[in-house]
């Protein structure tokens, strides 16, 4: 008799670690959230709909870039639709927005190897993120900049997502870059 329950995939962590130093502990405990929910959800990736559900559920500040609770209770409506089913036709595939090539190189960096288990479209989120955090002189990534990076790449899961839920992604990109001139914007 053959086995008919769906093999959850472990998701391959080597050396986190350096990813985890350039992050805020916040942004760290959005990332291990969202592993949790993949494999929860029986995905073989960490996808930007995982990261996005898990920013938003973490984080107040991402919380409070949305125009307002109906807005947001929408967007997290789909999110948990995707995770009881809506995003079933996302299952088995591979997020890939361009923003990265699917297939890795191998010269890749300790970091590449860091977001294994990673969508290429979440780990290019992930690089945007570190990269905003870098162009202010911050040392870590906070949950706005990781935001900001998924609200700008308009192919991936997480923007299908807030535009279903009625959200602007640029509109939101915009309100997160404003809010990057105030005082304790990576937390």
């Amino acid at each position: 008799m053959q086995n008919r329950m769906p093999r959850i995939p472990q998701q391959p962590v080597p050396n986190r670690a350096e990813l985890d130093a350039r992050l805020t502990v916040e942004l760290a405990a959005v990332v291990t959230g969202a592993r949790r929910r993949a494999l929860r959800d029986g995905d073989r990736q960490i996808d930007t709909a995982h990261l996005l559900h898990s920013l938003i559920e973490s984080d107040p500040a991402v919380r409070a870039a949305f125009e307002g609770g109906p807005q947001l209770a929408k967007v997290l409506g789909y999110l948990v639709q995707r995770s009881i089913g809506y995003g079933l036709r996302w299952q088995g595939s591979v997020e890939d927005s361009g923003a990265v090539p699917a297939v890795p190189d191998p010269g890749r960096t300790v970091r590449d190897a860091a977001t294994e288990g990673w969508s290429p479209s979440a780990a290019a989120a992930m690089a945007g993120a570190l990269g905003r955090a870098a162009s202010r002189g911050d040392v870590r990534a906070g949950g706005l900049d990781l935001l900001a990076a998924l609200a700008t790449d308009h192919e991936c899961r997480a923007v299908e997502v807030l535009v279903r839920g009625g959200v602007d992604a640029d509109g939101l990109a915009a309100r997160v870059a404003d809010a990057a001139g105030r005082p304790g914007f990576g937390s």
